[in-house]
């Protein structure tokens, strides 16, 4: 099949290059703009009591104002306010109001806190309820230039955060971020690939037909999210940005490394094409395959920002696997040797490399380096148990000058850290709520530990319902403020409720812990589905039962080594309180299945070498020499692609370069080089059951003794049969 496909590609290369100019040109044109969200209660179903409680605000009060931002002022010299200031406080909230911003529904100067240190005023902005809608944010960026010349001449200093001015300040930060990820991974490909090669031609190859296919694959995502209607999370950009460059360079390094090998057997440019796609074709698309199929196992998510999450990557990979078919092999056929300009590489293998030495040393004595590899990647497990979930996605991921975090910091100087975002909480019923009942329920809630204040209730027109505004002790995203609601306010606000009526309570905090409840959900669904499906996969590219059971456990080790070390970097090492929820899933998605693309490419290898009639031992050892160039540049490559994640000065993007870029290098270096092949040099002949596919297509088996050296290679290369 592959073979049919590699001479059809060669001898029709401009075709193939017109119809992919066409057909990107056409999704580019009409797709629609690719959107997303950081609404984090948007992604949850309706049957979480945190959007159930959203529901009863939006029908029971549907003017209630929002707290959208928060002006915290004090005094520049540090002192207490004075009456004087409270009165300037009180002249800049009206001026502020008097100027008619759009989106400012009141400005209401606050009470000053009991330490006399800081005073707040709130402005109030309708519920956003369309994602997309910035209005808000251009609202918090007036309210900034208006805030600057009142202060003027007073003795006050002030800053504006809250949830609109947090969302302002992130979408600066994810411009920088886009940017810089965006130019980063260009460079480190570029850069990387010159080292590698030593020829800008192939420097330069995945940086052009990538930027070609990245545009349709933003195209075609953007059009499924809008005929399936589905949500997408404010990283998608940046990850697929990654994503297409770091896995389209992986499946050009694995075309580009067979076909320099074909070369270097003495093929001629074209049926060395035709070879490398032939012999690479089925580890790809097996790769390919078990990547799509982890990523699509992110539908089972009930999150609707990881719903959309994995068809967008899978599309992605999809595209890619098809432009590493058929439109590489096509540009790389026109040019032939020329792609290897200036460099003589092609020509002839160089001898006594690192990879060579590494595979014989793996032949010798794979025991020994199957239990070194997994005592490492074991010992970097055990920091995994100290792994604490973050949902903090705007205020933790944030630098810490932007202004919305330096007016947090001040406003906890004076009130509880919840100020910023209360949490509601609503009592409902079939009749009116009597006013005693209302009151013993709001005393009830006041008295829960890590409580704040609570204010008076509201009753809705009808007074079936009565909303409380819940200010906690803690920041709204902090465990303690999650175990508030979670542990303590939710379960005595039910068991309080008065008979025939519910309580349900809502907000950030509520939604952060809904969103908890179903991450944990999630892990228990999709994890196993993913798993299952690549050993699925597996199982058919190898026929085998045994082999996908070790190449598997050699991904959870790797899993389990990524988290372990992301944990004792940004938590124990570093001040992180904890790691960004989503992370696990993710890191467990791309380390599974991209690590699963290198442990494919080296037991496909490794079939390969025993078909040639090498025992197990020699088979690793030769596997490893030829491979390791591929999946060592590889695995270095995407590493870096990832690595550019922490150049956005943003915690979030940065946990999640580095786990991800780590987690590359562990399957490259550890899973795919050595583990992989010395567990497998170990179980033999075994390892291929019940399929035997290292068998000799003439019936000799895999573990018979390979035929002279000399005689199968030309210009110090394995002439391949």
């Amino acid at each position: 099949m592959f073979s049919g496909l590699g001479r059809f590609v060669v001898r029709r290369p401009w075709w193939i290059i017109l119809a992919w100019v066409v057909a990107a040109g056409a999704v580019i044109s009409l797709a629609p703009k690719l959107t997303s969200s950081s609404d984090e209660a948007s992604f949850l179903p309706d049957h979480y009591e945190s959007i159930r409680a959203s529901d009863v605000q939006e029908k029971e009060f549907p003017k209630q104002q929002n707290i959208g931002a928060i002006i915290v002022f004090q005094r520049s010299d540090g002192e207490k306010l004075t009456a004087a200031d409270s009165a300037d406080v009180k002249r800049i909230s009206e001026d502020l109001r008097s100027r008619k911003i759009p989106e400012v529904q009141a400005v209401v100067p606050g009470e000053v806190s009991p330490n006399k240190k800081v005073q707040t005023s709130v402005v109030a902005m309708p519920k956003i309820t369309d994602p997309e809608d910035t209005s808000q944010q251009d609202a918090v960026k007036e309210l900034r230039d208006g805030l600057k010349p009142e202060l003027k001449g007073t003795d006050l200093s002030a800053g504006i955060t809250g949830s609109a001015a947090q969302a302002l300040d992130e979408s600066d930060a994810s411009e920088r971020a886009g940017l810089l990820v965006g130019v980063g991974t260009i460079v480190i490909i570029i850069v990387l690939l010159l080292v590698i090669f030593r020829s800008p031609i192939i420097a330069l190859l995945p940086v052009v037909l990538i930027g070609l296919i990245s545009p349709m694959a933003t195209g075609l995502i953007a059009s499924a999210n809008k005929a399936f209607d589905m949500k997408a999370d404010s990283s998608i950009q940046e990850l697929l940005t990654v994503v297409l460059f770091g896995v389209g360079t992986d499946y050009i390094l694995f075309l580009l490394f067979r076909y320099r090998e074909a070369l270097r057997a003495g093929e001629d440019p074209k049926s060395g094409m035709v070879h490398a796609v032939e012999r690479v074709g089925e580890a790809i698309t097996s790769a390919a395959g078990a990547v799509i199929v982890a990523f699509a196992a992110l539908t089972l998510s009930s999150l609707g920002m990881l719903q959309s999450m994995g068809p967008a990557l899978a599309i992605a990979v999809f595209v890619t696997l098809l432009a590493g078919l058929t439109l590489v092999p096509a540009v790389v056929s026109l040019l032939g040797t020329k792609v290897f300009w200036p460099s003589k590489s092609w020509q002839q293998e160089p001898h006594g490399t690192g990879f060579a030495r590494l595979g014989a040393s793996i032949a010798r004595k794979p025991a020994v380096w199957a239990l070194v590899s997994a005592v490492f990647m074991g010992a970097l497990t055990l920091g995994a148990l100290g792994y604490k979930a973050n949902f903090d996605l705007a205020g933790s991921s944030l630098p810490k000058d932007k202004e919305s975090m330096v007016a947090l910091d001040n406003l906890e100087k004076g009130f509880p850290a919840g100020s910023t975002d209360p949490t509601s909480v609503y009592l409902t019923a079939d009749r009116a709520v009597p006013k005693p009942q209302a009151d013993a329920f709001r005393e009830r809630l006041s008295d829960i530990e890590g409580v704040g204040e609570v204010a008076a209730p509201r009753l809705s027109p009808d007074r079936t319902t009565a909303s409380y505004s819940v200010i906690l002790s803690d920041p709204p995203a902090s465990d303690k403020a999650l175990a508030t609601v979670k542990d303590r306010l939710r379960p005595a606000a039910h068991e309080s409720a008065p008979a025939g009526t519910q309580a349900l309570v809502g907000g950030t905090t509520a939604v952060y812990v809904d969103i908890n409840r179903a991450v944990d959900r999630d892990y228990s669904v999709v994890f196993p589905v993913a798993a299952l499906a690549i050993m699925v996969i597996l199982g058919l590219l190898l026929r085998s039962l045994v082999a996908p059971w070790y190449l598997m456990l050699s991904v959870a080790l790797g899993f389990g080594a990524t988290l372990g070390a992301t944990s004792l970097l940004f938590q124990q090492l570093g001040s992180q309180p904890g790691l960004m929820f989503m992370l696990p899933v993710i890191m467990y998605l791309f380390v599974v299945a991209l690590g699963t693309d290198y442990n494919i490419l080296m037991v496909s290898r490794l079939r390969e070498e025993a078909r040639e009639g090498r025992g197990p031992h020699d088979a690793a050892g030769t596997a490893v020499r030829h491979s390791g160039p591929t999946i060592g540049s590889a695995g270095v490559i995407l590493a870096g692609t990832f690595a550019t994640l922490m150049l956005a000065g943003n915690s979030t993007l940065s946990q999640m370069g580095f786990s991800l870029s780590f987690g590359i290098l562990i399957a490259a270096f550890v899973m795919a080089l050595i583990f992989t092949p010395a567990l497998t040099a170990l179980i033999g002949h075994a390892a291929w059951w019940p399929g035997h596919g290292d068998e000799k297509r003439n019936g000799r088996g895999g573990s018979a003794p390979p035929p002279d050296p000399d005689a199968k290679h030309v210009g110090g290369a394995t002439r391949s049969r």
